[in-house]
């Protein structure tokens, strides 16, 4: 029932009152803020395309399925109230059963313009479980059977991911606490060094720490899985190499395709590839461009998938879209420091600056996207049902309890 969702219409926070509870922005639309970008298909073309993502499994590794405001300069009046919209009708249309939400991360100033504070994590996902608990769209994933649950019920399993652990600081028991409030994916650093390792942006690469590879272990043994989308090369192969069961990077490329810190070189693909992980594909503005197609777009998104995909092989690539409802550029803009803009890009190589990428501009119709480009490309059944969530499906059913 991926494509066919039963929704009614709730919306974010609806129980309460606006302006007397909480203050109301002017949002952008879920649906429709730029025109549609639709590959063109035949008749039999557009029919798979409907039976796949209605018979299988979707899953996006990483995403932020918040609505952002219309005035992106009211963006830090908004993420400080601490009460992020989820947009569940551009959900609804996405065909995904499964999402890991990784909220508001380290971009969450409630009480510090530089995020990553224990108090705020835990308050941006109190504040979001409140919500999803007052609707009957989205349940909360815990296991793999939630997702199983969710494609059979036409609905949508939120999983909470955190891009980092920064704010676990030298607590190793707070792995366990967010294990307990419903995190399923956490990421070990963020572009910043932490106590765990050396972040993307750093000169010199220190690796995995000591505490590091103790939280390596304190999240195997929960059955926590591990996010290394924006650590450090060195972090990659010592967690890799530290981790008992398979990790995720959810959200990068190929750094042969564009030589980025973002993007991640042939040798950490392969080690991720070589214990049974899987790499997602990326797809937030300005990432996943290549030298032959420095602009971004879906054909650009799509050759690093299929790169990957010949590098490790088509069981270990997924997609994680990592777009949000709103104006995704701006808001790199406004959060430029916070998101290590500058230091992720190409040092070498200057992409071509767009509005949002077509195709792959909000959740609500990347996964469509998706499978159109491989329909039109003729790629098979099989291909197809294992990138959009089947190899997700088999790794967290390796890395989960349940």
């Amino acid at each position: 029932m991926g494509s066919k969702k039963k929704y009614s219409g709730y919306r974010s926070y609806q129980y309460l009152e606006p302006g007397a509870d909480y203050r109301a922005f002017d949002l952008v639309p879920e649906i429709g803020r730029v025109p549609p970008c639709v590959i063109p298909l035949s008749e039999e073309q557009e029919a798979r395309v409907h039976r796949l993502l209605a018979e299988n499994i979707v899953v996006s590794l990483h995403d932020h399925p918040s609505v952002m405001p219309e005035d992106v300069a009211e963006i830090w009046a908004y993420e400080s109230q601490g009460r992020e919209v989820t947009g569940y009708e551009g959900l609804s249309v996405s065909c995904m059963d499964a999402l890991f939400d990784n909220m508001t991360d380290g971009t969450g100033p409630i009480t510090s313009k530089m995020g990553w504070k224990w108090s705020d994590v835990l308050f941006d996902m109190g504040m979001r479980m409140c919500d999803i608990a007052h609707q009957d769209f989205v349940i909360r994933c815990e296991g793999v059977q939630d997702i199983l649950r969710a494609h059979r019920e036409g609905r949508l399993a939120i999983a909470f991911s955190l891009e980092s652990a920064t704010m676990i600081e030298n607590e190793l028991d707070r792995i366990d606490i967010l294990y307990g409030f419903g995190v399923r994916m956490m990421g070990l650093v963020y572009s910043e060094s932490n106590a765990l390792g050396s972040g993307l942006k750093e000169r010199r690469d220190g690796g995995l720490t000591h505490f590091g590879r103790q939280a390596v272990r304190r999240m195997n043994q929960l059955g926590l899985a591990i996010d290394l989308s924006h650590a450090s090369d060195r972090t990659c192969l010592d967690a890799i190499e530290a981790s008992r069961d398979p990790v995720f990077i959810t959200h990068a490329g190929a750094r042969a395709l564009w030589d980025s810190p973002r993007m991640k070189p042939d040798d950490v693909l392969r080690a991720c590839a070589e214990r049974g992980g899987l790499i997602g594909i990326e797809a937030a503005p300005h990432t996943t461009v290549t030298q032959r197609r420095p602009r971004h777009t879906l054909d650009s998104f799509m050759e690093h998938y299929e790169y990957c995909a010949d590098l490790v092989g088509p069981d270990h690539v997924g997609f994680g879209p990592d777009v949000l409802f709103g104006d995704h550029v701006h808001l790199h803009r406004a959060f430029a420091s916070h998101m290590s803009i500058a230091e992720s890009r190409s040092q070498k190589a200057s992409e071509e600056e767009v509005e949002y990428v077509e195709g792959l501009e909000n959740p609500s119709e990347t996964f469509p996207s998706i499978v159109r480009w491989m329909v039109k490309h003729s790629y098979s059944d099989d291909r197809i049902v294992q990138a959009i969530g089947g190899n997700a499906l088999r790794v967290l059913q390796e890395v989960w309890w349940t």
